[in-house]
């Protein structure tokens, strides 16, 4: 019966398309459209089905995905069906990303062709661009702030340039990531500048209000994301006299997801990326698209069903696309942004695992992998066909989101501990090497959160300013250990331009007023190409983490266990200092790695029995398959340098293929 219905309504909108559009020869988009309708118009239904004009709204919709579908070239229409073939292909260990500011890592796009050679050195084979969408001058929130979502700012090149460049790098096999900013536009998009002209239709686009009564009630129990900067959630507008909802800052305009219109228009612009070239769509801020009185106004199941239309839409168009969200919201809430009660990935295939970063980061303060070990076992078990983006740093803050109740299984207490964490970082704890600078410092609450380079947090800048030889190896060691839990840890890994050379912390934002209130800008540089140069110098800080990562890249892309298929086994270690787990290839489960790493800043020992009773990682037989050596054994223990890894395997099985 529901097959019948379905039918009819999907029947029913086809005769209202354009005739532009019915008289297309789309046969697959019209095979996709069938397969995913009842999906679309369920969920497009609930969420506006109230409404007079619903019929037409889906009408609107589906010209979109034909028009797109009509625009996208052969070539991607070809990408699309062989990875429909091969849907677990962005599950593979061989995919390696970094994340750069075009400005800041080349200048514009042409810049970047030219500096291609450089990334595929290392071996980093998907490219995520940050936002070049043009944005006002000074009042960009870092790209964040949309004024055009259809083109990209004449600094960075043309349109024409990125399809060029999207060309350049398929044909390398090498993937684009860009982003598409979901929540918000700038205060000087078209649509805000309409709304403030007096445009009914434009003002139905945001949360506009005559009074603080409406306002007033959402403040109530919405958090500040900038309160040092930007605090509350609502802006007056004196040219319309309204309040306007304003989440991150008060030149960034809050969308109106109850009409359906930004939902379409939205979609729109996800699928014009994705005929741009995008392999991959970053949705930024999706935690924020519902809005509800008496909520946090994040994580609403609507956010949830929004992002599951998104995905069901671009299924129907171009089914190649994946999608990021990014979330940085709780562990237990994470999770949820692959879509519940699934298998697939019913949202988003790819989530930023921001637990993993802020727990990394509270080992490396604490010397100890407690909490990095109990956190990481809280962590909810994801979908089969999605996967985690690891990374150390961003260009974003670090923010200290543990769940309390794995700081307090750990013995600590949540707000000295986060206050400790704080002060290591910024500086005022006196025995601490990192140099960090705090953001979005909230008076009323205490909480802030951390900026500052990897390099500079991890010891790197402290070292070299003593010349202490000591220091700077464990510093590059402590970098490269970081980066090797990322890379095993299961999902793919995501570099940070800059941080491959050991980039220091960049003090020169101070001296632009539009940023010098924003402390994330000292870690967004501008690459000192004189310096990457010696990673050619045989012994310099910037040939031994070049060249460390390089080698990690390739054998991680060597190494089937690392494939992510929810396959890795957390090992329980009879010592606090160290943070170790099993992957195994379902394929070849005889082929495991032991990856273990220490966090202290003395040797410290595991015992092998457990493994060795299983059958694995038997005395005397351990290769490293970083260092292509065996580890050290000390009365039947294995011994773990200060501050180093292993990846472990049995010789003679070997964990390569």
């Amino acid at each position: 019966m529901y097959e019948q219905v379905s039918h009819s309504l999907l029947n029913d909108i086809l005769d209202q398309l354009k005739p532009e559009i019915r008289e297309r020869n789309i046969r697959h988009f019209y095979t996709r459209l069938g397969a995913n309708f009842y999906a679309i118009h369920s969920t497009f239904h609930y969420l506006y089905g109230q409404r007079d004009d619903f019929q037409e709204k889906a009408v609107r919709l589906v010209e979109v995905l034909a028009s797109q579908y009509i625009r996208r070239s052969q070539t991607r229409r070809e990408l699309d069906s062989a990875r429909e073939r091969d849907h677990n292909w962005f599950l593979s260990q061989e995919w390696v990303g970094m994340a750069v500011y075009t400005d800041g890592f080349a200048g514009n796009i042409e810049g970047l062709r030219e500096h291609l050679p450089y990334v595929q050195e290392l071996g980093v084979n998907m490219l995520h661009l940050m936002p070049m969408l043009k944005c006002p001058v000074g009042a960009s929130d870092g790209g964040y702030a949309v004024s055009d979502f259809r083109d990209i700012d004449a600094r960075f090149g043309t349109l024409d340039q990125l399809r060029d460049l999207s060309e350049h790098l398929r044909k390398r096999n090498m993937l684009l990531t860009l982003d598409v900013v979901v929540n918000h536009t700038s205060d000087e998009h078209e649509w805000a500048q309409k709304a403030r002209a007096g445009e009914a239709r434009y003002q139905d686009y945001f949360y506009m209000f005559d009074t603080r009564e409406v306002p007033d009630m959402f403040e109530e129990t919405m958090p500040e994301v900038f309160p040092e900067t930007a605090p509350g959630n609502f802006t007056w507008d004196p040219i319309m006299g309204k309040w306007v909802m304003t989440v991150f800052n008060n030149y960034q305009w809050d969308l109106n997801y109850s009409n359906p219109d930004v939902f379409i228009e939205m979609v729109d612009i996800i699928l014009f990326w994705a005929n741009q070239g995008a392999d991959i769509v970053r949705l930024d801020a999706v935690a924020f698209l519902w809005k509800k009185i008496g909520t946090t106004c994040q994580n609403e199941r609507e956010a949830h069903l929004l992002l599951q239309l998104m995905k069901d839409c671009c299924q129907v168009t171009a089914p190649g696309v994946l999608f990021i969200a990014e979330a940085i919201v709780a562990p237990v809430e994470i999770i949820k942004y692959f879509g519940e009660d699934a298998v697939i990935a019913k949202e988003c295939e790819i989530a930023y695992n921001a637990a993993l970063m802020a727990l990394l980061w509270d080992a490396v303060a604490t010397a100890n992998a407690k909490l990095l070990n109990q956190g990481t076992r809280s962590l909810p078990g994801k979908l089969d066909r999605a996967t985690w983006l690891n990374y150390i740093r961003c260009h974003d803050d670090i923010g200290l989101g543990f769940d309390d109740a794995d700081v307090f299984a750990v013995g600590y207490e949540p707000a000295p501990h986060r206050r400790f964490l704080l002060d290591y970082y910024t500086g005022a704890y006196d025995s601490s090497p990192a140099r960090g600078k705090p953001f979005g410092r909230n008076e009323k609450t205490g909480d802030a959160r951390i900026s500052g380079s990897l390099a500079s947090l991890a010891g790197l800048e402290a070292a070299l300013d003593s010349g202490d030889p000591l220091q700077i190896d464990r510093a590059v060691d402590l970098v490269l250990t970081l980066h090797s839990l990322i890379m095993s840890f299961g999902g793919i890994p995501l570099l940070y331009y800059g941080d491959e050379i050991g980039t220091l912390n960049d003090a020169s934002y101070l001296e632009d007023v539009s940023k010098a209130n924003d402390s994330r800008w000292m870690h967004r540089p501008r690459i000192d190409w004189l310096k990457a140069e010696q990673r050619h110098n045989h012994g310099s800080v910037e040939q031994r983490l070049f060249q460390g990562l390089k080698k990690m890249i390739a054998v991680r892309k060597a190494t089937p266990a690392f494939a992510d298929f929810n396959n890795r086994e957390l090992l329980t270690v009879d010592n606090p200092h160290l943070f170790a787990f099993l992957r195994t290839h379902p394929d070849w489960p005889r082929e495991s790695v032991l990856v273990v790493a220490n966090f202290d800043l003395h040797p410290q020992h595991m015992a092998m029995a457990d493994l060795s009773n299983r059958g694995l990682f038997q005395y005397g037989q351990l290769l490293d398959l970083y260092s292509g050596g065996s580890p050290a054994i000390f009365k039947d223990e294995l011994v773990i340098p200060p501050r180093r890894f292993y990846w472990l395997t049995d010789q003679g099985r070997g964990g390569l293929r």
